[in-house]
């Protein structure tokens, strides 16, 4: 399986019927992160050095902008990216 699509199957199969509540999101996001560098081990990339970064946030018709910085060397490095947007949900009911 390729990277981007394990990734994904992981966001699918964990985020599809979350609800956004905050005091739970720093717990969803660190248990995110933990599966999908297991995952990512467990299909044969336990080789490479990993940097997963899960970011949650509501959907309110607002922007997001992130940025980070690292070290990169072009020749060795890349990098793998996926965006999940489940069903909306307003005042606990879905929309």
């Amino acid at each position: 399986m390729a990277l981007k699509e394990c990734i994904h199957a992981i966001l699918k199969e964990k985020l599809t019927n979350v609800q956004y509540i905050p005091e739970e999101i720093p717990e969803l996001t660190k248990s995110l992160s933990e599966t999908i560098k297991d995952r990512l081990k467990e299909e044969g990339f336990d080789r490479y050095k990993m940097v997963v970064q899960v970011v949650i946030g509501e959907q309110r018709g607002e922007g997001v902008n992130m940025a980070a910085r690292c070290f990169w060397d072009a020749d060795t490095d890349s990098c793998a990216h996926d965006v999940f947007i489940n069903a909306l949900y307003k005042a606990g009911e879905q929309i």
